[in-house]
């Protein structure tokens, strides 16, 4: 397994010698230890003192909860830096390529033209289900990633297991399997199944069902290969203190999570009920996320007479099969109401 990866890791990667900051030094911290190593200021502010490097703390919560061991985990700032720092372990600029599957999560292209790697795009189908064989005759030796967004965004669906595991057994680069609507699916996650495949990466995130997207705290599960990789080159201090603390403290009420959760599916429920009633409401796609993606008559207009009335939705008319889609977000039950009364008074005029 190691061999393999190490064939897909850049090659100026591979020797590089990572930064090893103060922390990462000396980790026996005790209550009486006294600090001279890192320049920091010492007087007292709570945050005076520089984060644990490797979020030891945070790890072995997620640990416990995943059942994943810590050195099989990642954390980063927000899954945008998680993905980052695949791109930049695994292709070389201007030379590798990834394969996305649109209507998708908008940041792997970005992500992918900031690192100078070019875009195979392979459309999912009408159903929203990847083209398995299509992709991977699309696939050449300069193939590094496959991205699969399952729950996916903005469609909301899961992909087929069969899909994805035979995507996974036969996509020569590595697997980014994005889970980060997993919580709210009915398909068990893939961690269950990390060790059996060598190439695959997991992302998730405490964004969604977590509830705090405002930390911006991303999590990475993969082999112990590939963490180490992403290790190698991730910042030395990228997973602050406060988000640290914020993490552990939410980790540690996963009951309420759990009860939000199903808030939210209940909530989704209902919505999908009455917006079936909706005149001006064409199709609302199955949904495993925290999410609907709706069909309307006219989505540029629907959106900005939600806009006049004060709601928020999310316009994705211009996305690969989402034609007068719109994207809308499961609220609490006020905000849900609020939104239903919206789409009556617009239907009513």
């Amino acid at each position: 397994m190691k061999s393999t990866i190490n064939s897909l890791v850049r090659e100026n990667i591979k020797n590089i010698q990572p930064y090893a900051s103060a922390r990462d030094e000396f980790t026996e911290s005790t209550a009486n230890m006294l600090y001279f190593d890192a320049n920091e200021n010492p007087f007292d502010s709570r945050v005076n003192r520089y984060p644990d490097p490797q979020q030891q703390s945070v790890k072995e919560k997620l640990s416990k909860i995943k059942g994943i061991a810590p050195r099989n985990i990642l954390l980063g700032n927000g899954s945008d830096e998680v993905l980052d720092l695949v791109f930049r372990a695994f292709c070389e600029p201007n030379k590798d390529n990834i394969i996305i599957l649109p209507p998708t999560y908008g940041m792997y292209k970005v992500l992918a033209d900031i690192n100078a790697v070019d875009v195979k795009e392979v459309q999912l189908t009408t159903n929203f289900e990847p083209k398995t064989q299509t992709i991977l005759l699309a696939a050449d030796q300069r193939s590094k990633l496959l991205f699969l967004c399952s729950p996916n965004n903005p469609t909301g669906n899961s992909f087929s297991k069969v899909q994805v595991e035979k995507l996974l057994n036969q996509f020569k680069g590595i697997v980014v399997l994005d889970e980060a609507y997993i919580d709210f699916s009915e398909q068990k996650s893939w961690l269950s199944r990390l060790e059996e495949f060598p190439n695959l990466i997991i992302t998730q995130t405490m964004s969604k069902a977590y509830g705090m997207a405002g930390i911006r705290l991303g999590i990475c599960y993969a082999s112990k290969e590939i963490i180490a990789v992403l290790n190698s080159i991730k910042p030395p201090y990228n997973v602050n203190e406060l988000t640290q603390q914020k993490a552990l403290e939410r980790l540690n009420t996963i009951d309420e999570v759990e009860t939000e959760i199903q808030q939210i599916k209940k909530q989704k429920a209902m919505l999908l009920k009455a917006l079936k009633e909706v005149v001006f409401v064409e199709e609302i796609y199955p949904s495993e996320a925290n999410f609907l993606l709706v069909k309307v008559d006219n989505a540029t207009l629907r959106y900005a007479q939600l806009i006049t009335n004060g709601i928020v939705v999310r316009n994705r008319t211009k996305q690969p099969l989402c034609e007068n889609c719109l994207r809308i977000s499961i609220g609490t039950e006020m905000e849900n109401e609020k939104l239903l009364e919206s789409f009556q008074s617009i239907s009513k005029s």
